[in-house]
């Protein structure tokens, strides 16, 4: 967890599936830098797959890896960019999928307010609100 002039912060990644259901979740402290803590997450993404990422993500050692695993990232590129990479505005578009899922989770209050203090108990709270979002598409 980080401290900020707020108090405690925390950052919630996910990567969510094309619909919209996460497959994997972690907590960072407020301040780390997103694109250098998704690197673990990103690990199963495979032959053929699609990262659509925010800016946050776009480095050229992230793009590597995916390329190594046969994934491709559609990542908007920094302004400050001096080499402009592919990018897809049409498929940029189904980014807002990520977002979905957490306007969906913040309707858990205890994933909202936080008011748990302890990062592994605020990790479990995040998943079994996932659980539930899961449990919610999979019941008839």
């Amino acid at each position: 967890m980080g401290r900020s002039r707020g108090g405690l912060t925390t950052k919630i990644h996910a990567l969510v599936d094309a619909n919209g259901l996460p497959v994997k979740l972690k907590l960072t402290a407020g301040q780390a830098h997103d694109g250098r803590s998704a690197q673990d997450m990103l690990g199963d993404l495979g032959e053929g797959q699609i990262l659509l990422a925010d800016r946050a993500y776009d480095s050229d050692a992230m793009r590597d890896t995916l390329a190594d695993q046969g994934a491709w990232a559609n990542v908007r590129p920094m302004p400050n960019r001096k080499r402009i990479l592919p990018f897809s505005k049409f498929l940029y578009r189904y980014r807002n999928v990520v977002e979905r899922f957490f306007s969906k989770i913040k309707h858990y209050r205890a994933v909202a307010t936080r008011y748990e203090k302890h990062d592994d108990n605020y990790l479990a709270i995040v998943k079994l609100a996932a659980a539930r979002i899961w449990m919610r598409v999979m019941s008839p």
